[in-house]
């Protein structure tokens, strides 16, 4: 073989090798979106719209997060209310590969998910709890109990002290603060003891999806069997409106980045050929007015919503037809789609730093 041919080769070797290399990091940023159905989770590129990869997400993924790296991505393991499930799968979004879970041990039915403070947060239905794992120690370090049931989604507010859950059964919204008691009365001293007053309020029934507006003033509820959205005011832990909407089956509930708009997303109103965008899947709100300004059908019935850091666009999974839907916010137009694998929900971003 002649010194050319040699050479040759060995610079196409160089190129594979680089190529290769570069193919192995995961995206700065990625769009991280769990198939449920296919208990996966698919990595994608938000500039092109593609996928890259896809890792297993363990069994009966629902809900995503990843880590303030953006090096990690956890996933809940569901199963339903009183399944025998007790893990949260753990991806390494560089490497691509799933990483041994962590066990939640007599706690089940994991379900909403939080990162914050470097600590992971979670809620388990069959337990009607929230917890905490540090990842440092690998240790559940903080269990709390909300008295209510099926608590399903989890926010932490950035000073950690605030926690708000959404339960589905009971119809609530559980605001979760951090007090210091001024006389206990009992056991160490005040500064050294930390308590959490749990206050749980009405929401409507099947509260589910739920966020708390940017500033911190406001918690807005999507009520999937009542077709309305409650608004909480944080401050005095009581409802002060609820409003009509026109999705069915209201499933998540998000605001833009600045706090002006609300988009919920629907389950209800399947794929049949009488829908239309009458019969929306996804309606934004205008936070000040309480009013629709838009009603946009999708194709069918839809579930996680995320909203892209920036602000400039939406996700939202359109879960009856193994889709995502990218949403323009300055139009509020569809600008894109992101076929998925089977019933796509949870959503995520990860933004390595």
């Amino acid at each position: 073989m002649s010194r050319k041919i040699l050479f040759a080769l060995a610079i196409v070797a160089v190129v594979l090798l680089i190529t290769m290399s570069a193919l192995a990091q995961s995206p700065s940023p990625a769009l991280l979106i769990l198939e449920k159905s296919d208990n996966m989770l698919a990595i994608v590129d938000p500039a092109s719209l593609k996928i890259l990869v896809r890792v297993p997400a363990g069994p009966d993924p629902h809900e995503i997060v990843a880590s303030s790296d953006g090096k990690l991505a956890y996933i809940s393991n569901y199963g339903g209310l009183d399944s025998d499930l007790h893990t949260i799968s753990v991806v390494d979004l560089a490497a691509r590969t799933a990483l041994p879970p962590i066990d939640l041990g007599a706690v089940h039915s994991a379900h909403g998910l939080d990162f914050a403070g470097g600590k992971l947060y979670f809620t388990a239905e069959t337990n009607k709890v929230i917890g905490r794992y540090d990842p440092t120690t690998q240790k559940i370090d903080w269990i709390m109990g909300t008295g209510q049931d099926r608590t399903h989604m989890v926010w932490v507010g950035p000073g950690l002290d605030r926690i708000v859950t959404s339960n589905v059964n009971s119809g609530t919204i559980s605001v979760i603060e951090l007090a210091v008691p001024t006389n206990p009365g009992y056991g160490p001293p005040p500064s050294a003891r930390k308590t959490w007053e749990v206050t749980s309020v009405p929401s409507g029934h099947g509260s589910e999806g739920f966020d708390v507006s940017p500033d911190g003033k406001e918690i807005w509820s999507a009520n999937a069997q009542d077709g309305t959205v409650t608004i909480i005011d944080v401050a005095s832990k009581k409802a002060t409106q609820t409003v009509p909407i026109s999705v069915k089956g209201a499933n998540r509930l998000k605001f833009t980045l600045d706090g002006k708009r609300v988009l919920v997303s629907g389950l209800g109103g399947g794929p049949g050929a009488n829908q239309n965008a009458a019969n929306p899947n996804l309606v934004v709100i205008d936070a000040f007015t309480r009013k629709e300004i838009r009603k946009i059908f999708l194709g069918g019935g839809s579930g996680g919503i995320l909203i892209q850091p920036g602000g400039g666009r939406a996700y939202v999974a359109v879960s009856q037809r193994n889709k995502i839907a990218v949403i323009d916010l300055n139009t509020l137009e569809v600008t894109g789609e992101i076929s998925t694998g089977r019933n796509p929900d949870g959503l995520a971003w990860a933004a390595p730093q």
